[in-house]
């Protein structure tokens, strides 16, 4: 059924949209509150790249909400997804929503072809919005992400800004914690640990942890 698009005053089907994300019981909560508006219809569920990659065809969704992390052992999967998508699907528009809102992850999946980047604890109406905007082309971001995608584009900040948890990564790195017991204490995967890590040796300019450690305490950035 056709509804008024009250932001631009025009009659427009609802807008297809389908959730990525692996944990059912998130993905309940985001359809049971999508479905509440009229201009949205969630057609479609996936929690793997696989099966994402499938529904698209079987479910012909304007937009895809995707989480980046897919896979509990595993690297942010969200960014093959998008990119796959930008190539072989590129009518259909991405929104990140996700937990980690890191520049490195932004920047990447701007890059990939993400039409916007919001994190979880968005309100509905803004999730909405966001969603609204990326299906009309536009792009969609919440302040924070925003501001990362500003700072990339303008080429504000050097290449060595480190985020708050890059610093406690590094820290813990110091500290002569191993990337277990990082995670540990941090409470995130050793596979997200990893990619702190790298970006900290390639933000830092060195080859080697014992390196970034030593660079950081030169600069005074521990």
């Amino acid at each position: 059924m056709d509804v008024i698009d009250r932001e631009r005053g025009e009659r427009t089907r609802p807008i297809r949209t389908m959730l990525v994300d692996d944990h059912a019981l998130l993905r309940e909560g985001m359809r049971s509150l999508l479905e509440r508006e009229s201009s949205i219809s969630v057609v479609g569920e996936a929690n793997t790249v696989d099966e994402a990659l499938d529904g698209v065809a079987r479910c012909s969704p304007d937009v895809m909400v995707v989480d980046l992390k897919l896979t509990a052992g595993a690297d942010y999967e969200g960014l093959r997804l998008i990119s796959e998508l930008s190539k072989r699907h590129p009518s259909v528009a991405t929104l990140v929503l996700t937990t980690f809102l890191d520049d490195e992850l932004v920047v990447r999946a701007v890059r990939s072809g993400a039409k916007g980047y919001v994190v979880k604890d968005i309100d509905t109406t803004e999730l909405v919005r966001a969603i609204k905007s990326v299906s009309r082309g536009d792009s969609a971001f919440d302040p924070r992400s925003a501001a990362v995608v500003l700072r990339a584009v303008t080429g504000q900040g050097s290449s060595e800004t480190l985020t708050d948890r890059e610093r406690q990564v590094l820290q813990l790195m110091a500290d002569g914690l191993s990337n277990k017991k990082i995670g540990e204490t941090l409470f995130i995967s050793p596979s997200t640990v990893k990619f702190h890590i790298r970006n900290i040796i390639r933000k830092l300019g060195v080859s080697k942890r014992t390196e970034a450690v030593y660079s950081a305490s030169k600069r005074g950035l521990i």
